[in-house]
């Protein structure tokens, strides 16, 4: 607007010919003769009013055929309207048509987007993206770590800092764990959910090891206890894309103010468990949710009551139970070795590969995706467990004939015949060699 201003002020000021308007604002011959002719229909001379801003003067000189001159639109509230958007099925074309049932003489749907477009563009990066209410819960470790003292040693061990963070709200959850492995990133999730008291539809990892086996742009191979845990709470996996910074914009900004509000706020603390130090951390949450966003004027809690937490599913009736996913191959005895304990499988499937399920008191064996075994875990290095039902006819007939069963066979005969059997069973150290 700087520009137009110039040349109304050459024009009417100065009387400067089209030309020489031209060549003093570098312009095209056209664009003075547009300008002055919208100055000229718009009733604008020079000086334009000092109180005019640019957008009174864009307003006057651009206005549509039907506006009305001189009368300033009321504002629609940017922050409400920002607010809205994450609800399920909000868009602007609606919100347009909530604004003007209250003010008819309000913009019309085009400036309304480019006003809302303009006061988008002021907030941090991370909160440009609309995040539909219940959608998305972004998770990540810190970079940045909390640190426990051993109280034998004294010896100060790092351990780490994880945030989970929901989309719309910016709803802020963080623990620490002992490490990264996937029985530690399992577990946050279980206890992030409870926390929010319920599951959102996506969880969105950065591409760690534990949440995705393989990071692509297009297919990612997710983990599959971690796809089971999302599965098990009725949520999709939706990994970040590798180089695109906005996909995970909204934890990276509340690892950031994890990191100030939690992290800072501890380091003249000493912890010695992690229990004592999450109990501190809990604390810290309460006070950071609590606190307002500058931009948007109200808590990142209070926008969880309003938004994320109605469009949140119930938590399922149980909790999930961690369970590892592992690959073997059925030996010649028809067994699985697993950590160095023996599980049966149907004989036939003898050479094959399954697919195991180890969760803390069952082993699952799978075959194409279908239940092919189930056993009871076993804990005491080199045990077996068998199911009959697995074993060969010959097998199972053979483990069948025991010392107590032979004696009862002989029982069927007469008393003597089984004191006959007990007698030649004893004089062997192996009932076999009988």
């Amino acid at each position: 607007m700087r520009q137009v201003r110039e040349i109304l002020r050459l024009k009417y000021e100065q009387r400067l010919p089209h030309r020489a308007i031209a060549r003093a604002c570098g312009v095209g011959l056209g664009t003075v003769s547009e300008y002055r002719r919208r100055a000229h229909q718009a009733g604008l001379t020079w000086p334009v009013p000092e109180d005019w801003d640019d957008g009174q003067l864009e307003g006057r000189l651009f206005q549509r055929v039907g506006d009305v001159v001189g009368v300033a639109r009321p504002r629609p509230d940017m922050a409400w309207i920002h607010q809205e958007l994450k609800r399920p099925g909000v868009t602007l074309l609606r919100l347009w048509l909530e604004y003007l049932e209250r003010q008819p003489a309000g913009y019309r749907y085009s400036q309304f987007c480019r006003h809302y477009q303009r006061w988008a563009r002021t907030l941090a990066p991370t909160m440009r993206q609309i995040h539909r209410a219940g959608e998305k819960v972004l998770v990540d470790f810190s970079g940045k770590k909390p640190t426990l003292i051993d109280t034998a040693t004294g010896e100060i061990t790092t351990v780490e800092l994880f945030v989970g963070a929901l989309g719309a709200s910016s709803y802020v959850y963080a623990e620490a764990c002992s490490s990264q492995a996937l029985a530690s990133w399992i577990s946050a999730h279980v206890r992030m959910l409870e926390y929010f008291q319920g599951c959102p539809a996506i969880f969105v990892p950065d591409n760690l090891r534990s949440g995705v086996t393989q990071a692509c742009r297009y297919e990612p191979i997710i983990n599959r206890t971690y796809l089971e845990c999302a599965q098990f709470y009725g949520a999709a996996v939706v990994p970040a894309r590798a180089g695109h910074a906005r996909d995970k914009a909204v934890v990276e900004a509340n690892v950031l103010v994890a990191q100030r509000w939690i992290l800072a706020a501890l380091r003249h603390q000493r912890f010695f468990s992690l229990a004592e130090l999450n109990a501190a951390i809990g604390e810290l949450l309460v006070v950071l949710n609590s606190r307002p966003l500058k931009k948007l004027g109200v808590s990142r809690r209070a926008l969880f009551e309003q938004l994320d937490r109605p469009a949140l599913r119930p938590l399922p009736a149980t909790r999930y139970e961690l369970a590892e996913w592992r690959d073997a191959t059925v030996n010649i005895d028809y067994h699985v070795a697993v950590d160095h304990h023996y599980y049966s499988v149907p004989y036939q499937l003898v050479h094959q590969r399954v697919e195991v399920r180890l969760s803390a008191t069952i082993v699952e064996l799978f075959l194409k995706g279908r239940r092919v075994a189930s056993h009871r875990r076993l804990w005491s290095r080199g045990q077996y467990a068998t199911d009959p039902a697995h074993m060969p006819h010959a097998h199972r007939a053979h483990a069948e004939w025991t010392p107590s069963r032979l004696i009862a066979w002989g029982e069927t005969t007469g008393s003597a015949t089984a004191a006959l059997i007990a007698a030649i069973l004893a004089t062997k150290p192996h009932p076999e060699q009988g």
